[in-house]
């Protein structure tokens, strides 16, 4: 069995070898232009992971001021409808109160 795995080991390497091998032969630019295309793509995907960060970061505090807008709004509305049942309650309890006084 380790006989056969070493075997394939061996043909796996001999492929990658020959496959590099035919890679440089027909490769459609210089050693020098190839090195430029491939550090350009780097910076380019490397803004683009930048752009995306920043557009993710603002998105994140556009959805953080709008839960914050929300959650003033609650708030505010919670704070109006406590403060209309405070004062019909103490509306009601003085009308009874001096009703019963009568």
């Amino acid at each position: 069995m380790s006989d056969r795995d070493g075997n394939s080991l061996l043909w796996f390497l001999a492929g990658l070898g020959i496959g590099a091998l035919a890679g440089v032969l027909y490769a459609p630019r210089s050693g020098e232009e190839t090195r430029r295309a491939i550090r350009e793509s780097a910076e380019e995907g490397r803004d683009y992971v930048r752009d995306r960060a920043r557009q993710a970061r603002d998105q994140a505090g556009q959805w953080v001021d709008r839960g914050r807008d929300m959650l003033n709004q609650q708030k505010e509305q919670f704070r109006a409808a406590y403060e209309a049942g405070r004062q019909e309650y103490h509306k009601a309890t003085t009308a009874e109160g001096g009703a019963k006084n009568l």
